[in-house]
């Protein structure tokens, strides 16, 4: 029989109905063997049949419990020398170990190496191995040995070898050296790795899928997607004719180009757009990811989210802040010649040679966000920028003299700052002048930690985004507020 107990508020619970029947089989056995031997003791052979049967009950019994022993019925015996199970690991126990799951600090479960915290932490890792049998393995053997979990695992093929990408959950104490380290000694080179958060469980059709449909929602989403689809890198849009009217650079195909750490790929309006990240070479896997993201923005063409903002200024009158695209050149154009030649110089730090050339730029959606501010009669009366330039970000404001000073610069600084902070940036600038005032005082109104240098006459401000919240927007509607000097 074997021996279960239960227990309730720390107290083993007996029960006497089972006490009841044992009593009972154990009076019903003796009554059977009673009446088996006086059968067999009034027999010619009954004591030698009575021995018999002894010595077989007895090889019986014991036969039965080398048995049990032989194929673990007993309790476990407490080896701790035994290694855990990957399902164990997964659950955060070890078989043998009394001690309960341990929970990492970004909230799942892990064993910890003997620190007795059992914090773990999360890694993106890349490494190349030999496109031989049981490379693979030999790699996850090594991460085994350090108590690292795989979490996910994508493979690039190449010409020789593989780009293996692994998304690792490692006990807090193992550095990533030691991680890279264990890699190298298992045959992986070209090790790369670099702390990984929450966001990086997303398994990867499904970020691919979520970042195009973003890129089809909105044009100005392009370079984003592709930044967080490629991890940390530097991304360029140079138009077909740049506005000082060179060439933009040369020898991107239609089909695109990849050269180790550089691709270029065609943009949808004719120009180049360079994507650079030197710390790893891209992949082809990569490259076509790329490439079919900037593929569906040109299929769908120019596109914009398009909201309208109400807003009352405080002498009363109404004007709508919405976004622009190229649609909006002309009105643009008309704005820059109502514009006082001041207001112009310091906006673009000096004399304005052709505004078409610089509004096509400004006003596309592969560059950056735009946001126009009109009156009721639909005129364009200021303009606000959000530029993606590499991996940083401008803001360049421009109102027309007669609305200056009623607001407008301030509400376009905090929506585009807003739009930085929903795009992930960490910082934004703004290049302007000291003669400014008006610009300054807008930027210092972010109540945000602000960096100033001056560069042969021209200052530049940037701020830090860390401590600032996403501005919400209702997009689809109209809603109605007060703007504030």
């Amino acid at each position: 029989m074997c021996d279960v107990t239960r227990a309730k508020n720390g107290r083993p619970v007996h029960h006497w109905r089972r006490d009841l029947v044992e009593l009972a089989a154990l009076f019903t056995a003796v009554a059977v063997a009673d009446a088996v031997a006086n059968l067999l003791g009034h027999g010619p052979d009954g004591p030698a049949l009575l021995a018999i049967s002894a010595v077989a009950l007895i090889a019986t019994a014991g036969f039965h419990t080398w048995w049990s022993r032989r194929h673990g019925h007993a309790p476990p015996t407490g080896d701790t020398g035994a290694r855990p199970t990957t399902s164990a690991r997964r659950a955060g126990t070890v078989e043998g170990d009394p001690s309960t799951p341990e929970t990492g600090a970004d909230g799942g479960s892990g064993p910890d190496s003997g620190s007795g915290s059992g914090q773990t932490v999360l890694w993106r890792m890349r490494t190349t191995v030999r496109d031989e049998p049981g490379s693979l393995a030999a790699l996850c053997t090594a991460l085994a040995e350090l108590r690292v979990d795989i979490l996910s695992l994508q493979t690039h093929p190449l010409a020789e070898g593989t780009v293996d990408e692994f998304l690792l959950r490692a006990p807090a104490p193992v550095a990533a050296s030691e991680v890279t380290r264990a890699v190298s000694l298992s045959g992986g080179f070209g090790t790369w790795i670099e702390r990984a958060d929450a966001h990086d469980l997303v398994d990867a059709p499904t970020r691919v899928l979520g970042l195009a449909t973003r890129t089809a929602l909105d044009a100005a989403e392009l370079p984003l997607a592709l930044r967080q689809l490629l991890g940390r890198c530097t991304i360029r849009s140079l138009p077909a004719t740049s506005v000082r009217g060179d060439r933009a650079e040369a020898g991107a195909p239609v089909e695109g180009a990849l050269e180790d750490t550089v691709m270029r790929l065609r943009a949808p309006e004719g120009g180049v757009i360079t994507v650079e990240r030197p710390y790893l070479p891209f992949t082809p896997t990569e490259f076509a990811r790329a490439r079919a993201l900037v593929e569906l923005d040109a299929r769908l063409g120019p596109r914009v989210p398009r909201s309208r903002d109400v807003l009352t200024l405080p002498q009363g009158k109404d004007i709508i802040v919405r976004r622009a695209d190229a649609a909006d050149v002309e009105a643009a154009k008309a704005m820059h010649e109502r514009c006082s030649q001041r207001t112009l110089s310091m906006r673009y730090h000096g004399p304005v040679g052709d505004a078409d050339k610089y509004l096509k730029h400004l006003l596309s959606p592969h560059f950056g966000r735009t946001l126009a501010v009109q009156t009721a009669s639909g005129r364009v009366v200021g303009l606000g920028h959000l530029l993606w330039d590499g991996d940083e970000t401008e803001i360049a404001l421009l109102v027309e003299d007669d609305w200056q000073r009623r607001g407008i610069g301030g509400e376009l600084l905090n929506r585009l700052v807003a739009m930085a902070v929903e795009a992930g940036c960490d910082s934004v600038y703004a290049v302007t002048q000291a003669a400014n005032t008006g610009m300054v005082a807008a930027m210092r109104g972010l109540d945000l930690p602000l960096d100033y240098q001056i560069e042969e006459g021209t200052l530049v401000i940037t701020a830090r985004l860390e401590t600032a919240s996403p501005h919400t927007e209702t997009a689809g509607h109209e809603r109605e507020h007060s703007v504030r000097d």
